[in-house]
């Protein structure tokens, strides 16, 4: 997914390989994915190219051109190491860059014209179909919540702490996610601590003048999604769950301190 105020890429979703990389990011312009996205133009690859290869080949790259601070180093990207086809298809919709679709194959020719029509014809129809979730969200009336105060977890307590230069949060020392989704959850997780709040709606967030959304190009649901699935997988005892259109619980099952640097 493209995120258009940080001028970069970030993984949602990925299968096929042995770890999902979901919250790691590349810069526009880098490597097949990067190139596609900064051209908006499909980019198909029949041979192993050291060129726009991923994994170590591009990462040195980037931090000899002194750009090292613009990869999350914590979160490797997936790709193959001997990945020798590649094919890269923007999602655009209403003139807008919403992210890229990205597959790889170890077999050389692997993809033909038959795949990237089939490929460009997908994300036509997803790039619409976003677009009109985005919309639909932004115009459903969310009826007003009312919650009894959540109680205080108990057991040993997740030190839950933030870096405000780029909103990176750390669980317990380990890195989660940084950006706008982690200014999202240090958010969640304040409210939880200073309101035992659990209900939150997507407009809410929109306007809550602490997550400083980037505007109407905010891929407010992507970033919900990313971090649900960054939580899932850490599995630290925090979770999000969606509970209706527009609307998620936040779900804390151990006691937070937080920490603010």
């Amino acid at each position: 997914m493209h995120d258009e105020a940080r001028g970069r890429l970030y993984t949602l979703a990925s299968r096929g390989y042995p770890e999902s990389g979901i919250g790691s990011e590349i810069p526009i312009g880098a490597g097949v994915i990067g190139i596609c996205a900064r051209e908006r133009t499909p980019i198909r690859i029949g041979y192993m190219s050291s060129e726009y290869a991923y994994g170590r080949t591009v990462r040195d790259g980037i931090t000899a051109d002194g750009q090292g601070d613009a990869l999350e180093t914590a979160i490797p990207l997936p790709g193959l190491p001997n990945a020798a086809s590649q094919m890269a298809v923007p999602i655009t919709a209403a003139g807008r860059l919403l992210g890229v679709i990205y597959v790889e194959s170890v077999a050389d020719l692997h993809f033909g014209y038959d795949e990237e029509d089939a490929l460009v014809a997908f994300a036509t129809q997803l790039a619409l179909t976003i677009l009109h979730h985005q919309q639909a969200e932004e115009l459903v009336d969310e009826p007003a919540v009312t919650e009894e105060p959540a109680l205080l977890p108990a057991g040993p307590s997740i030190t839950v702490r933030r870096f405000a230069a780029n909103e990176s949060i750390f669980l317990d020392d380990d890195y989660l996610i940084k950006g706008v989704a982690g200014a999202i959850l240090w958010v969640l997780l304040t409210d939880f601590v200073q309101r035992r709040r659990t209900g939150f709606t997507n407009k809410g967030l929109r306007v809550d003048p602490r997550i400083r959304l980037p505007g109407v190009s905010d891929n407010l649901e992507a970033r919900l999604v990313l971090l649900q699935r960054r939580l899932e997988e850490r599995d630290a005892g925090i979770r999000l769950s969606k509970a209706g259109r527009g609307r998620f619980t936040l779900t804390v099952e151990r006691p937070l301190e937080m920490v603010e640097n």
